[in-house]
């Protein structure tokens, strides 16, 4: 009895044995485990973020980490659970060896077709002796445009004049636009240039853009800026009103303190120029009109340029005759090159303080009058010495 329970267990043994033994012994084959160091290492959209319409690439990169193994995939899809994305070619249906430490890259033609939102599109592999992979990646559809903004610009215009335009171009977008260009259209104005081109703006950059406007009348200026988001043709427009008046914020140089002399026969007038505008009056410059004849040493008086609430001193010279007021001339020019310029009449005869000189050179009324206080002296002497002797 003894004896047949030891053959028992040991034959209890043998077949436990036996079936473990088959269990230990299974290894998974190198496919599998290989797959299992297949990974998706990186996603893009171009565009970075589109708007609704725009179509663009999504690329998948898909990276065999082994370092002695290869891998073979196939099947590729991309698709959206959502509907917020259409795929246009959602499937590679070629396999693709990835060899050791390689990468293959999947590229799909996307379409954005739902509004603002966040969609996460699904891709997926299938593996030749192994289970699928997915991947999922936030792709995003914002409809936020670009902003066209003016910064500066004047009060009013004038029919003729040039005046200059400051704007700014800016992208609030989470991605950078391309091809940005400014154009201008008016029946009744002419640019400088005829069009602006910014190029690329990178997200959240603002770029300062300026053109000049010369306008013939007054009808409203549309501003168009057009620019790419990927491949895709989007544009802006703002209108600019047109009107003639007066710029308030223009320079105003102003002529006071005019102080008139005659020497010689020659007219001076002196003075001071004050910018009371507020801009920087350029080439500021002082002369006298017809009748008046300029003469040397100051035909013209170049005061320069003035900035707000500046002043400069003129001295101009002249000979008129026959008149009792002379216009005076004062110009000056804008930032734009615009010339501006205003006439003050001067009275000359009335206030003038004319001072004769005879052919020498000298004043003839003081020298007579030294000449009538030498006589006085001279005889007042000559009775006090007669006086004194009787």
């Amino acid at each position: 009895m003894q004896k047949v329970s030891i053959i028992s267990c040991s034959f209890l043994i043998l077949l436990i044995a036996a079936c473990i033994a088959p269990a230990g012994a299974y290894s998974t084959p190198d496919s599998i485990v290989a797959a299992g160091k297949v990974y998706v290492s990186n996603v893009s959209y171009d565009p970075g973020s589109f708007i609704s319409g725009d179509s663009g690439i999504a690329t998948y990169t898909v990276t065999n980490a082994n370092t002695d193994l290869g891998v073979v995939v196939n099947h590729a899809t991309l698709s959206d659970p959502a509907g917020k994305v259409r795929v246009l070619d959602g499937t590679h249906q070629s396999s693709a060896q990835i060899g050791p430490g390689k990468s293959h890259t999947f590229t799909f033609t996307v379409t954005a077709v739902g509004p603002d939102s966040y969609c996460y599109p699904v891709f997926s592999i299938s593996f030749r002796d192994a289970d699928n992979l997915f991947a999922r990646e936030m792709l995003q559809i914002d409809n936020t445009p670009l902003l066209l903004t003016v910064k500066d610009k004047p009060d009013a215009y004038t029919a003729g004049k040039k005046k200059t335009i400051h704007l700014e171009v800016s992208n609030p977008r989470g991605n950078m636009v391309k091809n940005v260009i400014l154009r201008f259209s008016s029946d009744g104005a002419d640019f400088t240039p005829s069009q602006v081109y910014v190029g690329s703006v990178n997200s959240h950059q603002t770029v300062p853009v300026e053109f000049s406007i010369t306008p013939s009348k007054e009808t409203p200026v549309q501003l168009t800026l057009d620019y790419y988001n990927g491949d895709n043709p989007h544009s802006v427009t703002l209108e600019l009103p047109v009107v003639f008046g007066v710029d308030k914020k223009a320079a105003e140089p102003v002529m006071s303190n005019v102080q008139v002399k005659n020497v010689g026969g020659t007219w001076h007038v002196t003075g001071d120029v004050n910018n009371a505008g507020l801009e920087t009056a350029n080439t500021v410059m002082v002369t006298a009109l017809s009748p008046a004849v300029p003469e040397d040493p100051y035909k013209v008086y170049v005061v320069g340029a003035l900035k707000p609430d500046d002043f400069g001193s003129f001295e101009i010279t002249f000979t008129a005759k026959e008149t009792e007021t002379v216009p005076i001339k004062l110009s000056y020019k804008d930032n734009d090159g615009n010339v501006y310029d205003s006439i003050r009449d001067v009275k000359i005869g009335a206030t003038g303080i004319k001072v004769d000189t005879g052919s020498g050179g000298f004043p003839v009324v003081p020298v007579a009058a030294g000449i009538i206080v030498l006589v006085i002296f001279i005889g007042g002497w000559a009775y006090y010495l007669r006086r004194n002797k009787k």
